[in-house]
């Protein structure tokens, strides 16, 4: 019955489960998208993944990448940096196509409000981000540009948190969390170098954490720096991630829908004609080997 648990526990709701003699077994299953217990998706700035990936000044980046589930055919959705945060957070670039602030939506849903109506939570931090529910522009090097999460007022003032918050307790992290590194950690502002060196120095342990606690590290970029197609690293780490690399076509509303349908929920806007991304999953039961 243990393991009985465990799977149920991991598999999306979607899937049809027979029960034979006490075993979950799933009834010529289709793929699913695993319910991690937490997830932590971290977005980066203006970089291709030529640019990145093989890169001897992001050896924190590549060797996750090794490690990991890398997507050798992942695009932003448009440029400037705006509108890509927006369609990553609520399936919509929102008719905003350029860096301007601030913008606001009354009443538009969002991931955040998705999964707080689901009983879920989330929490966006930060980096610099001055005090908790900040609407300002920017103070030193954040900028709300990066920061879907308050454009919208279905979004609670709580869930805009400064990354000072993240716990070190990652067991008390929210069921999704999104971090959002300064302008300088980004890449946007400095060199690849430092914002690999910002990522092994913040995200490791938790990188570390998650393969043995049921959840799950995204790694995305939101455009690319202008010199290619719009093509961007993404790569995924923790419990039960194939190593190796998925080349199938995704971008931000491919990933938006995978969070969604990962907590049962309804694909917002220009997701819902994204198709989730189901090739990086272990086929194994997921829990066997988690705490």
């Amino acid at each position: 019955m243990a393991l009985l648990a465990r799977f149920l526990r991991f598999c999306c709701a979607g899937s049809a489960v027979v029960l034979l003699a006490g075993v979950a077994l799933a009834a010529a299953p289709p793929p699913y998208v695993p319910r991690y217990e937490h997830v932590v998706v971290v977005v980066m700035e203006n970089h291709s993944a030529d640019a990145v990936l093989g890169n001897p000044a992001a050896p924190w980046i590549n060797a996750l990448a090794a490690a990991g589930a890398n997507f050798t055919a992942a695009y932003g959705v448009t440029h400037p940096s705006q509108p890509n945060y927006l369609a990553l957070f609520s399936g919509s670039t929102q008719g905003v196509t350029d860096d301007s602030c601030p913008v606001a939506f009354s009443g538009v849903a969002n991931l955040a409000s998705q999964l707080l109506a689901a009983g879920r939570s989330f929490v966006g931090y930060s980096e610099d981000l001055p005090a908790v529910g900040y609407t300002g522009c920017s103070s030193a090097l954040y900028h709300r540009r990066h920061n879907p999460w308050v454009d919208f007022d279905t979004a609670p003032v709580a869930v805009n948190q400064p990354f000072s918050a993240f716990p070190a307790d990652f067991s008390q992290l929210p069921d999704v969390a999104f971090v959002v590194p300064n302008l300088c950690h980004d890449m946007h502002d400095c060199s690849i170098a430092s914002g690999d060196a910002w990522l092994a120095a913040h995200l490791d342990a938790y990188v570390n954490w998650a393969r043995g606690h049921a959840s799950l590290f995204v790694l995305v970029w939101d455009e690319d720096d202008y010199s290619a197609q719009n093509r961007i690293p993404l790569i995924m780490a923790g419990a039960a991630v194939r190593t190796g690399s998925s080349v199938g076509r995704v971008d931000h509303y491919a990933l938006l829908r995978t969070l969604e349908d990962m907590h049962g929920l309804a694909a917002l806007g220009n997701a819902a004609a994204a198709a989730p991304i189901l090739d990086v999953w272990n086929d194994r039961v997921f829990g066997d080997t988690f705490d």
